[in-house]
């Protein structure tokens, strides 16, 4: 069951219904789902804001993880999902999804919200495999809100053999030691 405090169009009310309660200052826009302006925003009502997209056989991964995990101040405008069930799903096509079919493994996976998300330190090391600066900068706030998460990320990175793995490394080791000069400038 979903939170109380998420509505999703056409569930409890339409959704001119809730255009009209987010005009009125009532509700703001969470993700894919709305919740009451005075509401505080947490990692589960954002993760649960995905429950319609993801459903449970999909997970959120790479910039969705973020956002949920706190990494993120707003969602993604498209939303990055991966299989979590063993088998083969079908998935319509979505412009609004970046659908990858590779499954996640369950270690990988955490239930939040009613919903599956990557754990901060996959999330991660899929941020820092894909090395654009987009997905750089998300990594970067990601470890703000979880400090250790890059040095979990790091040994899961090491060790594995996956794609991109050394740029990945690198990514995270920098984001690391730019952490740590920071910390050493502050309390000097």
């Amino acid at each position: 069951m979903g939170s109380p405090f998420l509505y999703f169009a056409d569930e409890r009310l339409s959704r001119a219904e809730l255009t009209a309660a987010c005009l009125d200052g009532d509700l703001v826009a969470l993700g894919d789902a709305y919740i009451p302006a005075d509401a505080v925003e947490t990692t589960a009502l954002r993760a649960g804001s995905l429950a319609e997209t993801l459903g449970e056989t999909l997970a959120a991964t790479h910039l969705s993880a973020a956002w949920v995990h706190g990494g993120l101040p707003s969602p993604p405008s498209r939303h990055t999902v991966q299989r979590a069930v063993p088998r083969r799903i079908h998935v319509r096509p979505d412009r609004r999804v970046v659908y990858r079919d590779l499954q996640v493994p369950a270690d990988d996976l955490q239930l939040i919200g009613g919903v599956l998300v990557t754990t901060p330190e996959r999330t991660l090391a899929d941020l820092a495999r894909v090395g654009d600066d987009e997905h750089t900068a998300a990594a970067r706030l990601l470890t703000d809100v979880d400090t250790d998460a890059a040095d979990r990320a790091i040994a899961r990175l090491e060790a594995g053999a996956l794609p991109h793995k050394r740029s990945a490394l690198a990514c995270l080791r920098g984001i690391v030691a730019a952490r740590q000069e920071d910390v050493t400038r502050y309390t000097s």
